[in-house]
């Protein structure tokens, strides 16, 4: 594995941070819905540059990068406190599969619109029963004639409040083994009998939310990678993911542990080696987090794809997220409770991150059965 940037890589990210510069976004409004927008402008902003989709191919609007240039992109993005764009579902999931399962037609219809934040995106995998066990889900789709008549309930469904389409998962074969059974869609979510109902998180947020379907009509032409075959295009959206939050959020968790530290030594606070001893550990944990992310890019970038190693990625970052907002309130005090200070926030938003997806439990399966190859638990 080399680590070392080439001379193109170099160049790029020379070009990247002058270009962040003269185009930050600044700060973000205190306003939920403002901050969303304004997310999604630095969408369409970092696009005018020609920066929205580094992972995707020239031909789709991207720039065709490599792994590690992509990961070269996160990383300025990160080091200059700029945000991650709104519409990540679209570019870092449902464009990669539509790329790779969509129709000529699909990929002619949607994918430059998200690129153009024209179109905002969210995934409807997860339900009430069927959470973690994607295969189990039990919203279904009827077919008649040349369309499939959904009925069902999805939830956690992140910012569908915002979006115009939906990325659905849905049984349409109850007579075959759980995953057989199901089968992937593009949803319009203008379509009659689609309730959106938002959520109130912890955080006061409210980012996931239920939907529910009440024979809501969705074209034939809508199923992406033929009828039946959903469980391997869903496979593939995770992927992407998994691999997304693990390398893309946690390249942030290096910002957080650097604030920390400043208000540590700012308060002589490392002279107590029990904290010491707590924030190495969390040293090296982001470290191990940020080689084997470059380890991934490398190893993605020699095969030509993501694999379930994305799993390790996103499983470290959500536990090592958890721990370094539970030690930031711990050791910062009373002070870190302040809405200013973002850490009550962070604290609070990072227990969901054991959850999205995939849950922590769940992910350790798929490294113990598809990574490591150890025998399945019966």
């Amino acid at each position: 594995m080399d680590l070392t940037l080439s001379a193109d890589e170099l160049a790029f990210r020379d070009d990247f941070r002058a270009w962040i510069a003269d185009h930050h976004p600044g700060s973000p409004p205190s306003n939920v819905e403002e901050r969303y927008y304004w997310r999604l402008e630095w969408l369409r902003e970092l696009n005018r540059g020609g920066f929205a989709a580094m992972h995707w191919p020239s031909e789709y609007g991207g720039r065709g990068a490599t792994a590690m240039l992509n990961a070269v992109f996160f990383t300025e993005l990160a080091r200059a406190g700029a945000p991650i764009p709104a519409n990540h579902i679209a570019t870092f999931m449902a464009g990669p599969t539509i790329m790779q399962w969509g129709t000529q037609e699909q990929k002619e219809r949607y994918l430059a619109p998200m690129l153009r934040a024209d179109n905002v995106w969210c995934q409807g995998f997860s339900e009430p029963g069927a959470g973690s066990d994607l295969a189990a889900v039990a919203t279904f789709a009827a077919r008649e004639g040349d369309e499939f008549v959904v009925n069902g309930q999805k939830v956690w469904t992140s910012e569908a409040q915002y979006a115009h389409f939906c990325l659905l998962v849905t049984r349409t074969d109850r007579s075959v083994a759980q995953h057989k059974g199901l089968t992937y869609f593009i949803l319009d979510m203008s379509s009659p009998g689609i309730t959106r109902r938002p959520l109130r998180q912890l955080t006061g947020e409210s980012e996931f939310n239920e939907l529910f379907f009440d024979n809501v009509r969705i074209p034939a032409s809508s199923v992406i990678g033929e009828v039946g075959n959903g469980w391997r295009v869903a496979m593939t959206t995770l992927m992407h993911e998994r691999s997304m939050i693990g390398a893309g959020y946690g390249i942030r968790l290096r910002n957080y542990l650097t604030v920390v530290e400043s208000h540590l030594r700012a308060h002589g606070l490392l002279d107590d080696p029990i904290v010491a001893d707590r924030f190495t550990d969390l040293e090296i944990r982001t470290r191990a987090l940020e080689l084997s992310a470059l380890r991934q890019i490398s190893e993605a970038q020699a095969r030509g794809s993501v694999g379930s190693e994305g799993s390790i990625l996103k499983l470290m970052w959500s536990d090592t997220y958890s721990r370094l907002a539970e030690f930031a309130i711990e050791t910062v005090g009373p002070d870190a409770l302040e809405d200013a200070s973002g850490w009550a926030w962070e604290y609070l938003r990072s227990r969901a991150s054991t959850i999205e997806g995939g849950t922590s439990d769940i992910l350790r399966n798929i490294v113990a059965d598809r990574v490591l190859g150890l025998p399945r638990a019966r």
